[in-house]
């Protein structure tokens, strides 16, 4: 395994920052499944020291995202279709009812901030910036829900993203696909503000579709 090329970290908050780096590697297959990883290479790779990579790991063993392999580091559990089916449906349960909702009580929020992480995630899309059209959609997707108020749905909603894998969104972007990915965030926010409930949630349902579907390499769910 090789981390795609980014800035070594920086001194704050290693931990969060080496758990933030080896998660999206995740996301993104870059992370071999089943393949036994060392905690130091990867510090070495993300450049910093041993330790906040492996208390990375170990939070992210707590979240269930990898096992950790006594002297030899941690791997990544190997998904099924199965698995991604079960995902894909959780994901569906909360989050298309979570969009009526924010559709529903969206009008004293400003949009302001929300168009900007839009924008952000589309020049992602352009530039090619898998790494950063996953960090930005992450933001977007995070802060639509945290207007509801309710931290065990965004928790939840968070960890689910987490097991979940993105392989197919490199290709996208070598292929030039990834900036209509990238508009669905402006149509969704569109039909939020103007407090259309039906639209947010089949925007909603669809980009969904997308996560288990397109984005994750795989074909298309019908549900």
């Amino acid at each position: 395994m090789t981390l795609a090329p980014h800035p070594h970290l920086r001194p704050f908050s290693l931990r969060e920052q080496a758990r933030n780096a080896i998660r999206t590697s995740i996301v993104m297959g870059e992370i071999a499944p089943g393949q036994v990883e060392s905690v130091i290479k990867v510090a070495a790779e993300l450049g910093v020291s041993i330790t906040p990579v492996r208390e990375a790991v170990m939070d992210l063993a707590n979240l269930g995202i990898v096992e950790v392999i006594r002297n030899k580091g941690f791997r990544v559990p190997v998904l099924t279709d199965q698995d991604l089916d079960e995902i894909f449906k959780l994901r569906t349960m909360l989050e298309v009812p979570a969009m009526r909702e924010v559709a529903r009580n969206f009008g004293d929020e400003d949009p302001g901030p929300f168009r900007l992480l839009a924008q952000e995630i589309i020049s992602a899309a352009e530039q090619g910036d898998v790494r950063g059209f996953l960090e930005s959609d992450r933001k977007f997707h995070r802060i639509l829900l945290e207007t509801i108020g309710n931290r065990r749905l965004v928790t939840m909603v968070d960890q689910l993203r987490d097991q979940a894998r993105m392989q197919g969104l490199q290709k996208m972007a070598d292929h030039g696909d990834l900036v209509g990915s990238a508009e669905e965030h402006v149509h969704l926010l569109a039909a939020i503000a103007a407090g259309d409930e039906d639209l947010a949630a089949e925007l909603m349902q669809a980009h969904l579709a997308h996560s288990r579907g397109i984005w994750a390499d795989r074909p298309e769910p019908t549900v």
